[in-house]
């Protein structure tokens, strides 16, 4: 019988609250919503939309990494962005992730995020 596994990295923010960066269920991985904290000090990256997207994206490779999982295997992403006029600045980044082969994707506009940050990303991919 197959069970659940809890996936924890250094190499991303750990949780700030009770949920766990991933779990995986067989080789069905699916991720919390990545934001753009910085693992070794837990405060929100310098900068903008540009800089806030690519740390969310480098901690997002970071737990599909320990989950023996990368971009190549995410079938589907969840984005969120606190404005949609941040999203062809964002999507700049998010395509330099998946140059081929990109995921099936939803993308939206939401009221707040954490931290007031302005993207967060989650992921459902297949591990190895």
């Amino acid at each position: 019988m197959t069970t659940k596994k809890i996936i924890s990295t250094s190499q991303a923010p750990a949780a700030i609250g009770p949920y766990s960066q991933a779990n995986q269920f067989g080789n069905m991985l699916f991720t919390s919503g990545q934001i753009p904290l910085v693992p070794e000090t837990m405060e929100i990256v310098e900068g903008g939309i540009t800089e806030q997207s690519e740390q969310a994206m480098q901690n997002l490779m970071a737990v599909l990494k320990e989950a023996k999982a990368s971009a190549e295997t995410v079938i589907k992403t969840t984005c969120f962005l606190s404005d949609m006029n941040n999203f062809v600045a964002f999507n700049e980044v998010y395509g330099k992730y998946f140059p081929e082969n990109a995921p099936a994707r939803s993308c939206v506009e939401v009221a707040r995020l954490p931290k007031d940050v302005l993207v967060e990303l989650e992921a459902i991919a297949i591990t190895a």
